[in-house]
């Protein structure tokens, strides 16, 4: 199971989003401080109703949270909610 495909996994599970796409932008850091060709960089594109009403940070902090575990084998996630 690839990381991008775990960190979807648990997105889907905590926010049962309308929309979602996790990409995977790691061949573009590659050479970069945390570059993992299993993959280290990645972009989160959701929309939740889950995460209505929240502000900025309070949804990236929900996102954050969602795929904690995981951090340890993610140099950078950028998120768009």
């Amino acid at each position: 199971m690839t990381l991008a495909f775990e960190i979807e996994t648990r997105l889907r599970e905590a926010f049962a989003p309308q929309s979602l796409e996790v990409l995977d932008e790691s061949e573009a850091h590659r050479g970069h401080g945390g570059y993992s060709p299993d993959g280290s960089h990645f972009r989160v594109r959701m929309v939740a109703e889950a995460l209505e009403g929240k502000n900025r940070v309070a949804k990236h902090r929900a996102v954050n949270a969602a795929v904690a575990d995981l951090f340890p084998r993610i140099h950078a996630l950028a998120i768009e909610v």
